[in-house]
Order: C-alpha cells, then structure tokens, then sequence
C-alpha cells in the first residue's frame, strides 16, 4: 500500500480547507519519511511568496551555472585608495632624487609611455574579464612600432590605420579559434604571438624612425583620453548585466562546457578589440623612441600590460574588476619604472617587473574572488552547511507516527454503516 493512497488522504471538502468535495492533498509535514523532501516541488506551490524583481534577477541571471547576486566592490574600493596611496609614494620617492622628473619634456615622456602601457593594459584587462587573456599583446605593438618605424613617412594615420586592421584581422582569427574550438584563450592567443614573432624576426637589426611626428605634443591628451576610456570602461563594467555578460566565458563548471552564443560572440569581440589597442601602442612607442626601433619579442610588454590589469584588480579568472584600479596600476608601473632608473638600478628590467606585477597581481585575484563574491552566495552556502542531510531522516525523527494526522472518524464510519448492508433486507 502506497503513502499517496487515499487511506492517508482526505477530503479537502470535508475540513474548512479551499477546494471542492473529492479534492485531495498531502497532509505530512515536508521532511516525514523522507517523503516530503521528494514532493518539495509540490508542497511549496501552495506557500508561495511575493518574490522581490530583485530576486528574480539574481534567480534568472545566470540559471544553468554561477552564483547569484551582485559582486561586491568594497574591496575593490579599498584596493584602488591603496594603489593611489603606492603612487603618491613612488612619486614622492621620484621628485626627491630628480626634481625635474615630473616637469617640462620629462614629464610629456612619462604621459606618453602611460598611454602606450595604458593602451595595451585595456586590451589586457578586457580579454582578462571576458575570461580568455590576450597574451600575443606585446608582440603586436613591437610589430607595429616596427612598421610604423619604416613607413612612418607615409602619414600616421594610414600607417596606423594598415596596423590597427592588421592586428584587428589577426584579433578575429584568434578569437574565432578561441570560440568555435571551445579552448582557453591564453594558448590561441600563443600562438599568434609566435607567429607574430615570425614577422619580427625578418628585421634582424633597428628600423629607424620614418617621418617627423612627435607624440609629445599631445602627451597629455593622449594619457587623460586612455585613462577616460578605461575608467569609462570600468564603470559600465560595474552594471550586474554588463559584468555577467562579458565575463559569462569565465568557467564556472567543467572548462570545456560552451557558454552559449552571447558569451561566444563578446568573447571574440573582445579578442579583436585588445589587438588594435595593442597596435596603437606601437605607434606611440616608436614615435616618442629616442633612437632607433629594435626588433624585440615583445613579451615584457605583454608581462607589463597583464600585470597591470591584474595588480590593477582584475581577476585573472574574468569577469570581476575594479574602475580606476588598471589606470592606477599604469601610473605606478610608469612612475615607478622612471624611479628605478634614477636609482641607477638598471638590472631591475621592464620583464623583471612585469614579472614582479604579475606576481603580486596574483595576490590580489584570489583576494578579488575571495572578496569581491556575491554576498547571497556565501549565504547560500551557509544554508547547505546547516541543512539536515537527507540520509539522517528516518533516524533522526523519532516522532514521525505520532505526527500523523488524525483520520476522521465520521468518514470511517460510514464506511461500515450497517444500513448500507441490510437496507435492501
């Protein structure tokens, strides 16, 4: 005999109860026999509750994985006053030993090596949070330094131009292999970087500069226009929707699970964005250059520009980042970079940094995705850690036949109500 027969049933018109004569429903308490876990779906229909649109979108914003609710950007607050604070230092540090470091055409070269690690950062910070990292960013803007360096005399923007739609092109490329193939962007990416090296490599000595421009003119409208992009950036960034969508590529079960259309399509996207980025970054680089352009493998800058988004509070898993915190990190990098060299400490490199930023960059993730998580998520996990596990029901209700409802007596009695058997008689 079956627990949903009618015998442990009764009649929903029988008690004061909604429903019509003949209308059944369960009467066990959820967790009796282990019966009402199962029926959960059932029994919860009938206590629903008012639900928030807040709560809706928390419910439906990702289904199939992640965890609901808002990032918290407290932390990501604190970090960014800390990285102000490390750059008021280090300038400090710098005008102590060089007074003249931050004036006159000192200064308009430290703009414009902002923007250039600037330019390549937001390429950087943006494949970081859409979860597939560009690391073929600093061979790019050395090829582009390079081919801005032999043709420069042609004009700048058409030589920018022919680089920008190079490096866009092989954006596209490797954010189709990426996408389509399902596989992580930082070994896609590899490879373009290796076979940019291969362009590179065909120029065995220094280019030097073609033409006459001078990036310096204009170093602070370059440097205040990259950092209002990012910051502009990293504020749209900070809307649940936006966030969710640019970083739904970042793995939130098994890697090799494809994320669907909209996380395939922003993924590329922002592949082929990071590549033109990069580019502009050469121009800057070969223009402002002092001598003439040498052929290098660019992997510094991608160590610079990676370390910078991440020092900078971007998760090196996606998604999740700050709003100053990759211009911040820029200027430290800049700043600190020139201090080093004042020191005279020139076996501190610029891939010795970015090493060292990477490094540390590291540190902040995990205090990003230690921080920086949804607050109804850690609440979830604290409701599952206090949960009753199923497989204690039966041993732990001592009290499950006294807690049976009553059976009515009347409709038993009618049952074997003598009159139905001798009323023919």
């Amino acid at each position: 005999m079956g627990y949903d027969e009618s015998i442990y049933r009764r009649r929903v018109g029988d008690n004061t109860d909604a429903g019509g004569p003949g209308d059944y429903r369960d009467d066990y308490p959820p967790g009796d026999f282990g019966v009402g876990e199962l029926r959960a779906s059932e029994t919860t229909d009938t206590k629903r509750q008012a639900v928030s649109p807040a709560a809706l979108d928390d419910v439906f914003d990702d289904p199939a994985h992640g965890e609901p609710g808002r990032d918290r950007l407290a932390f990501h607050i604190v970090w960014e006053i800390l990285l102000l604070l490390g750059v008021a230092a280090v300038g400090y540090l710098l005008l102590r030993d060089d007074s003249g470091a931050l004036r006159g055409n000192a200064l308009e070269q430290l703009l414009v090596a902002g923007a250039a690690l600037g330019l390549i950062a937001m390429g950087a910070g943006l494949t970081l949070r859409a979860g597939a990292v560009n690391l073929a960013l600093g061979p790019v803007a050395v090829a582009s330094a390079l081919h801005f360096a032999e043709n420069g005399d042609r004009g700048v923007v058409p030589t920018l131009a022919q680089a920008a739609v190079a490096a866009l092109v092989l954006g596209v490329v490797v954010g189709v292999v990426v996408v389509v193939f399902h596989v992580p962007g930082w070994a896609a990416s590899l490879a373009a970087a290796l076979g940019t090296l291969v362009f590179i490599q065909r120029r065995p000595l220094p280019v030097d500069v073609q033409g006459d421009y001078d990036p310096s003119n204009h170093a602070l409208y370059l440097f205040v226009g990259v950092a209002v992009v990012a910051v502009l950036g990293g504020l749209l960034g900070t809307v649940k929707s936006v966030r969710r969508a640019v970083g739904r590529f970042r793995p939130v079960a098994d890697p090799a699970r494809r994320r669907g259309s909209v996380a395939a399509l922003l993924t590329a996207g922002a592949i082929a964005i990071s590549m033109p980025l990069a580019a502009g970054a050469g121009v800057l680089l070969a223009s402002s250059a002092e001598g003439p352009v040498a052929p290098a493998s660019g992997l510094e800058w991608t160590g610079l520009a990676v370390g910078a988004a991440l020092l900078g509070g971007t998760s090196a898993y996606g998604r999740r980042g700050g709003i100053f915190g990759t211009v911040l990190a820029v200027a430290l990098l800049v700043v600190g970079q020139r201090y080093l060299a004042v020191r005279g400490w020139e076996e501190v490199t610029p891939a010795a940094l970015g090493a060292g930023a990477i490094a540390l960059g590291l540190l902040v993730t995990r205090l990003v995705e230690t921080f920086g998580r949804p607050k109804s998520a850690v609440t979830d996990e604290t409701q599952w850690q206090t949960a009753t596990p199923r497989g204690n029901t039966l041993g732990d209700r001592t009290d499950s036949w006294s807690s049976l409802p009553a059976q009515p007596t009347e409709s038993r009695a009618d049952a074997w109500d003598t009159e139905r058997w001798n009323g023919d008689r």
